[in-house]
């Protein structure tokens, strides 16, 4: 089911601002003056992480940008091609370093569809924990950086406090707040602590309450509503021409979202809703991100009430790492650890595509296998990355001051759009 985030004040509102921006374009190369190059980046703060941008101005108003990345490549995809499957998991969790517990599961996915391995249920609920956790952190820290580029300072001080609160649930669940390498291909590296649950509650008690608050400073905020009304506004047809995902695509009106339209981990047996844009502007990527953070709380509480028991790893025991008390006591275990920890799976020659959808859009891992333990060609669908691509045509046409309020409601994690 999907639900619109927002009423359209006027029918024509979307037309204006293209048609703005249209004008602009068509009038640009009969203006007299000449025009200043600006470097805007690739200092963090300024662009949400190492991106540069080359901004051709003409007064104020930006006449040509070319997106500069790169900074931070570190050729994820060649390393992981020289490494056994699981030992790439914590590659996995710097791409998007803002979610990495869904990273994780995106790839470990991808490598069991080769497999033809499938989680019994528990293990895909504790996934499905995993993924929303990470939608709620990498949202908050989204949200509270989008309004800090716009002036609202208490709304980041809020969701930073919140993230926070993710990150202690993480510590429990994984041993580690940032870096969680939880997810193993064929399940995790165990199951949920006794205190696990207990705690997330607690932290669930007060999401509600919390997104409320941000609705309250933001939504009908007089400075944040002319900063991000009618500003970086993207049509269906441009957003699916780009191959936009997730919020920005959703901001736009196209009801896709990778849960609902290819299901996995049981998603299908969780009743949430899609949010849409009405307008596509910065200001609806803003609702429905907002929004999309109540449908976690929602799935959430779901997952907890129906959390079955159970194994939380596939059945196919060769494929995996057996239990250390084993290890240490039979010498048969001994031998199978250390062919697991040194040849890793024994994977079938193949292609396989797995499509994920984490909290920046469809995060997607490509493996071409020519059988054993190292993919032969591994790629990444980053969602940062391609939603980036159509910044040369969104900017053009607004104000410099414009710049920093479209790039945070783009939300994008240069971690993954260097891979």
């Amino acid at each position: 089911m999907s639900k619109t985030v927002r009423e359209i004040e006027a029918p024509d509102m979307a037309a204006r601002a293209a048609l703005q921006v249209e004008e602009y374009q068509q009038t640009a190369s009969d203006m007299i003056g000449e025009k200043l190059v600006l470097n805007m980046g690739p200092s963090h703060p300024a662009t949400h992480g190492v991106l540069r941008l080359i901004l051709e101005l003409d007064g104020e108003i930006i006449s040509k940008a070319i997106p500069d990345v790169g900074y931070l490549h570190r050729g994820d995809e060649k390393i992981a091609e020289n490494m056994h499957y699981n030992q790439f998991v914590p590659y996995t969790d710097r791409l998007d370093y803002l979610a990495p517990l869904a990273n994780n599961v995106a790839y470990a996915m991808a490598v069991e569809k080769l497999m033809g391995w499938e989680l019994p249920a528990r293990g895909q609920a504790i996934r499905v924990i995993c993924c929303e956790l990470a939608r709620l952190s990498a949202h908050f820290l989204g949200m509270g950086v989008f309004a800090m580029d716009c002036g609202a300072m208490t709304v980041f001080l809020y969701t930073f406090t919140e993230r926070e609160k993710i990150y202690n649930l993480c510590e429990i669940l994984t041993g580690a707040r940032f870096t969680t390498s939880y997810t193993r291909v064929g399940g995790q590296i165990r199951d949920l602590p006794p205190d696990f649950l207990p705690e997330l509650n607690k932290f669930l008690d007060n999401v509600p309450h919390q997104l409320d608050e941000i609705d309250q400073l933001l939504t009908r905020n007089k400075i944040f509503l002319d900063r991000t009304k009618d500003i970086g506004v993207i049509s269906k047809e441009r957003a699916i021409a780009y191959g936009l995902t997730g919020p920005n695509l959703r901001a736009a009106g196209v009801d896709y979202d990778v849960r609902k339209a290819h299901p996995y981990l049981g998603y299908e047996q969780y009743d949430f809703d899609i949010p849409l844009g009405s307008v596509g502007d910065s200001y609806d990527r803003y609702l429905v991100r907002l929004e999309e953070m109540r449908q976690s709380y929602k799935i959430l509480r779901q997952v907890i009430k129906t959390l079955p028991d159970g194994p939380i790893n596939v059945a196919e025991a060769k494929g995996l790492l057996p239990k250390k008390e084993n290890v240490l006591m039979k010498m048969e275990e001994l031998i199978h650890h250390f062919i697991i920890a040194t040849q890793s799976v024994d994977a079938p020659p193949g292609e396989v595509y797995f499509g994920h959808e984490n909290p920046k859009g469809e995060l997607g891992f490509y493996i071409n296998s020519k059988g054993g333990g190292v993919p032969y060609r591994l790629k990444i669908r980053s969602p940062s990355f391609v939603n980036l691509s159509i910044v040369p045509e969104l900017l053009v046409g607004h104000m410099i001051s414009d710049v920093p309020a479209i790039l945070g409601s783009l939300d994008f994690v240069m971690g993954e759009c260097d891979r």
